[in-house]
């Protein structure tokens, strides 16, 4: 079977749709540019790069650091994680405010933390986006001491912090 050369049509319509992709990109990269709150380009991997606010200073608290202000009661502790997995396990002075539901416990927050408290956010693994969700969340809603403990409760658990929950069926009181 003889296949047919591809016809002059074809590289016209070919052409045509590499020229309109090139334009919408541009258009694109232009309409960026000229937006107060940029998108970048290249997303950064680390932590350090994906948390920052809209002032650019870094929303990442260290582990120490978290460690001495939940031992001094120098800050709120929000554990974004499900209560399931709140319940299974959390840093010892942390709430359970989850970020999937963050709306049905609203008022868990709202007229309780008041909004020049330092609010520390936390969830589970190095990809883990809700605590960084939540730290933005409370942002937006005028809380300016916001920090997020990157991989919080692996980093805790596995630096022998102070811990409660129910492991096993059996309390955690570490």
């Amino acid at each position: 079977m003889k296949t047919k050369p591809i016809s002059k049509k074809m590289w016209k319509t070919v052409r045509q749709s590499l020229i309109i992709i090139f334009l919408a990109a541009v258009t694109g990269l232009l309409t960026n540019h000229g937006r107060s709150d940029r998108l970048p380009l290249v997303a950064g991997g680390s932590p350090e790069a994906r948390l920052t606010t809209d002032t650019g200073a870094s929303m990442i608290v260290s582990l120490n650091e978290a460690r001495r202000l939940c031992l001094d009661d120098e800050a709120v502790f929000l554990d974004a994680r499900s209560p399931e997995e709140y319940a299974r396990g959390h840093i010892r002075c942390a709430q359970n405010i989850p970020w999937q539901s963050f709306d049905a416990y609203l008022d868990r927050v709202w007229g309780v933390i008041p909004e020049d408290a330092r609010i520390i956010t936390y969830c589970d693994g190095e990809e883990c986006s809700l605590s960084a969700d939540l730290a933005r969340e409370l942002i937006s809603l005028g809380y300016q001491d916001v920090r997020v403990l990157v991989n919080g409760w692996t980093r805790w658990k596995e630096a022998g912090f102070p811990t409660d929950g129910v492991r096993h069926g059996l309390p955690n009181k570490e």
